[in-house]
């Protein structure tokens, strides 16, 4: 079904989200049954819960929320570990907003020790940690890099310019994930099984991922596993049409990877990004996320042409067992096995302003999405 829209004012159209809304409609009906569809990327979360979409649709398409937030998929060791850091005697901690507050296993965060008197920097941009580490030549200066495809790129830019420019105090924890690699462990890992799987219909795949990384790597996906994947922009009308684009292949019987954001992503991705990040990270051979455990080959580490810049080897930081608080459901909720309001602290003990789980932190995460748009309904 195609719509033509004016590429500025039209992405919130109320009559063509109706006719999507009444076609999606029609397609289900034929098929019998509800559909569940996960979306992966927070981004969508949001935008499906504050436009109503998953309302306009109840009854017909049920959204699985995935672990598409990168602040929330953090496993507690490496908030630890940040916090271990951060309260090492000189050392200047400089990350993305967002993980200033999210808890520690001893529920302090990193804000709470801002508040003590350390010194923790929010960044807007990771390129601030040079000039930081140029303006405090005596201190240690660590970036705590997180997030997905998306901003791996300025990391890597980060630590070749800090190499090209002789900086010996500036180091990076790197904590950064791929998306493919959770999506193959969702559909086919054994420790998923032994957790809890749910039925998954089709995917609405991550937009601002898939313009570094492209959509060919989701076909493997659609292949394998007979899954429908559509990338998919942000607005209500670029849901609306991706949610009607999966729903059409289920009923057509057919599992490929369509494109619905082609004002931004091609095939290929921005090639010269995925070489930029091939040139500084390497694999891991497993990193752990919080809600889906250890998960082969997905993450990145800062490989050994650049091993200086790499603050895992440069400071050496046993730490403690994490400790999940018993309260909170996080990882259910990122393994799409709960919804946030199925939490008994969710909008009372655990808020925005006094998050005691990662999903709660994030702009990107279910529960502060649920919060926003869905608290009381």
């Amino acid at each position: 079904m195609s719509l033509k829209v004016d590429p500025i004012q039209d992405y919130k159209n109320a009559k063509a989200i109706r006719k999507l809304e009444k076609a999606t409609k029609r397609l289900v009906e034929k098929l019998g049954r509800s559909v569940r569809i996960m979306e992966f990327c927070g981004g969508h979360t949001h935008a499906i819960l504050k436009h109503g979409i998953d309302q306009l649709l109840q009854g017909y398409v049920k959204f699985v929320h995935g672990p598409g937030c990168p602040v929330c998929v953090l496993p507690m060791s490496r908030v630890d570990l940040a916090i271990k850091l951060a309260s090492t005697e000189g050392l200047i901690l400089c990350t993305y907003g967002d993980v200033l507050r999210v808890p520690g296993s001893e529920r302090k965060s990193l804000l709470h020790l801002r508040a003590e008197g350390k010194d923790v920097r929010p960044l807007y941009s990771c390129l601030d940690a040079i000039r930081i580490a140029q303006e405090n030549p005596q201190r240690e200066v660590v970036f705590f890099a997180i997030g997905f495809e998306t901003t791996t790129p300025q990391t890597a830019v980060l630590i070749k310019k800090a190499k090209e420019m002789g900086i010996k105090n500036l180091s990076v924890v790197s904590n950064h994930v791929i998306t493919p690699a959770a999506i193959q462990h969702i559909l086919n890992a054994p420790e998923m099984r032994e957790l809890g799987r749910v039925e998954i219909d089709g995917f609405i795949g991550p937009g601002h991922v898939s313009v570094i990384i492209g959509t060919k790597p989701y076909e493997y996906f659609a292949e394998e596993f007979l899954k429908p994947v559509v990338i998919s922009g942000f607005e209500p009308l670029d849901i609306m049409q991706s949610v009607y684009m999966v729903v059409r292949q289920i009923v057509e019987r057919r599992s490929c990877v369509e494109n619905q954001y082609v004002r931004f992503v091609s095939r290929e991705g921005n090639e010269k990004a995925q070489r930029l990040v091939a040139d500084v990270f390497e694999l891991r051979k497993e990193f752990e996320w919080r809600g889906l455990g250890t998960v082969p080959y997905s993450a990145l580490r800062i490989n050994s042409t650049y091993a200086e810049f790499d603050a895992e080897r440069r400071f050496s930081v046993e730490l403690p067992k994490p400790k999940e608080h018993p309260a909170c459901i996080c990882g259910k909720v990122i393994r799409g096995m709960a919804e946030p309001t199925d939490c008994k602290i969710f909008g009372s003990v655990c808020t925005p302003s006094n998050p005691l789980g990662s999903c709660m932190v994030s702009s990107e995460g279910a529960c502060n999405a649920y919060y926003r748009y869905r608290r009381g309904t």
